[in-house]
C-alpha cells in the first residue's frame, strides 16, 4: 500500500506546470534532517500532494515518487542530504488553499499546519481523502 506525502515548492522556483511539463524532477535542495528523513522513508509509488508555499499557499496536484532515495548532487562534500524523483500524477481542478485546510477538523491537524516549516511532510490516509474531497477530485 502506497504512503502518502505533501512537498513544498515555491511556484517562482518550481512551480506545478513546470513538472507537469519536464515529466519528471530531482527533487533537491531539502536541507532539513526531519523532511530527508521523510524522503528517505518514500518508497517507489507513494503519492504526494504538490504544495505552492509563500505564493499561493494552495495544493495544486499529486506527484508521484518515481525513484527513491539517493544522495543529493547538490550538497556540499560530506554533508548527508537526500533526494526523490517524482513525476506529475494529475493537478488538481480546484486547488485547496491553506486557509481552507486550517478550517477543516480533519485536514487541521496535518503536518503542512503544525509543522509549517517543514518542505515534506507525511499525510495520513483520513488527511489524504479530505483532500481530494474539498478538491472535488476522487482520489485513485
Amino acid at each position: 500500500m502506497a504512503s502518502y506525502w505533501l512537498i513544498k515548492s515555491e511556484p517562482t522556483v518550481y512551480p506545478w506546470e513546470r513538472l507537469a511539463k519536464e515529466r519528471r524532477a530531482v527533487w533537491d535542495g531539502v536541507r532539513n534532517f526531519e523532511a530527508r528523513n521523510n524522503l528517505r522513508a518514500m518508497k517507489a509509488g507513494d503519492l504526494c500532494l504538490f504544495y505552492h508555499s509563500n505564493e499561493g499557499k494552495q495544493i495544486v496536484g499529486v506527484a508521484k515518487v518515481v525513484r527513491e532515495a539517493y544522495p543529493d548532487p547538490s550538497a556540499e562534500e560530506g554533508e548527508d542530504w537526500s533526494v526523490v524523483d517524482v513525476a506529475p500524477a494529475y493537478a488538481f481542478a480546484e486547488p485547496v488553499g491553506l486557509s481552507t485546510l486550517k478550517s477543516r477538523k480533519v485536514t487541521s491537524g496535518m503536518q503542512l499546519v503544525t509543522r509549517s516549516r517543514l518542505s515534506v511532510t507525511k499525510v495520513t490516509p483520513a488527511e489524504w481523502k479530505a483532500v481530494h474531497a474539498l478538491a472535488k477530485q476522487p482520489p485513485p
